[in-house]
């Protein structure tokens, strides 16, 4: 695409403002960093549009606070007091069942997955949000806690328009199917491989 430029139009019968203007499912995925804060940075784009955004956090614990968290909170917070953007939703959706080990057993964080891919469904089904940005979903999907193939239906064939993103490595083969855009964070050089830790205002 040099600038900007499709290669191709497709004879899909739209406009080039329908074709330019459709939903579209964004999977961000691969081994190197930058995942998420790609998917938060298309959240701020989007609240500046004054589109209403909701992200839905899985994996992560409920006590991990990441810096965008603050941050959406604080334009929310600017939009109700001067109608500036949009509406900011942030959703914590898991009970910290990665690298933050706590109380239950793979069942009861398999029902917490579970609980919150039905909210997003409903949310959806009622077209309640512009932007819905589903951080590290990748990894319950990819531990068969939630149906890839159910999530890539559902998402293909969600009504209205309504932007997706998916955050996390090893997105399932069915979900990348039907996205339209999947970009793949392939790391070249990293700071831990040099020994460094995670680091204040770079990880969270």
């Amino acid at each position: 695409m040099p600038q900007g430029v499709p290669a191709t139009v497709p004879d899909d019968g739209l406009t080039t403002r329908q074709r330019r203007n459709r939903p579209l499912l964004i999977v961000h995925t691969g081994e190197n960093k930058g995942k998420s804060t790609a998917a938060f940075g298309l959240g701020l784009r989007g609240w500046n549009q004054g589109w209403n955004v909701a992200v839905f956090q899985f994996v992560k614990s409920a006590k991990w606070k990441v810096g965008e968290e603050s941050a959406y909170v604080a334009l929310n917070r600017i939009h109700e007091e001067t109608g500036q953007g949009g509406p900011v939703q942030w959703n914590k959706m898991g009970d910290g069942w990665s690298w933050s080990r706590k109380k239950g057993d793979d069942e009861d964080h398999a029902q917490v997955a579970r609980d919150g891919w039905a909210e997003i469904k409903r949310r959806m089904l009622a077209e309640e949000h512009d932007l819905y940005i589903l951080d590290e979903f990748a990894y319950p999907v990819k531990w068969g806690w939630i149906d890839a193939a159910e999530v890539a239906d559902f998402l293909a064939h969600r009504p209205g328009h309504q932007h997706v993103v998916i955050t996390g490595r090893n997105v399932a083969p069915e979900i990348i199917e039907v996205a339209d855009l999947v970009t793949e964070m392939t790391k070249i050089k990293h700071p831990m491989d040099a020994g460094q830790k995670g680091q204040r205002g770079i990880e969270w």
